[in-house]
């Protein structure tokens, strides 16, 4: 059974930082892309950014440019996700999903509906 464990999230004050987890397990952590969203109050879930762990490939979409970095320790089948200069905007319940990499003709970053597995997500709340 596929399992991801998202992790990390909390009240921060403006400008802080936080970093997320998303714990993978039953699958191979190579075979995939691990992607971050977020979805705040009233609106649509919105892609933060992309990490393919077959090849460090990185996309990350505009609220994460400059700002928000992710990094991999593949020994525990782990992604983090780090928030900087956090605002009361990025405040949203964050999620992770992972999207089976299949065959040379895949296409990166997938798309949201392409994603395979999700986490149960964790709060970000930034505020003073």
């Amino acid at each position: 059974e596929v399992q991801l464990q998202a992790s990390g999230g909390g009240l921060v004050q403006p400008g802080g930082s936080l970093t997320l987890s998303c714990a993978a397990s039953g699958l191979t952590f190579d075979d995939y892309t691990i992607g971050w969203f977020r979805q705040a109050p009233g609106k649509e879930r919105e892609g933060v950014l992309y990490v393919s762990e077959s090849d460090g490939s990185t996309y990350y979409e505009e609220p994460a440019k400059g700002r928000f970095i992710t990094f991999t320790d593949n020994a525990k089948n782990t992604v983090y996700l780090q928030l900087n200069s956090l605002r009361p905007e990025d405040t949203a319940v964050y999620y992770c999903a992972a999207d089976h990499i299949v065959g040379p003709e895949y296409t990166f970053p997938p798309t949201l509906r392409e994603y395979d597995y999700w986490g149960q997500g964790t709060q970000v709340t930034v505020s003073s």
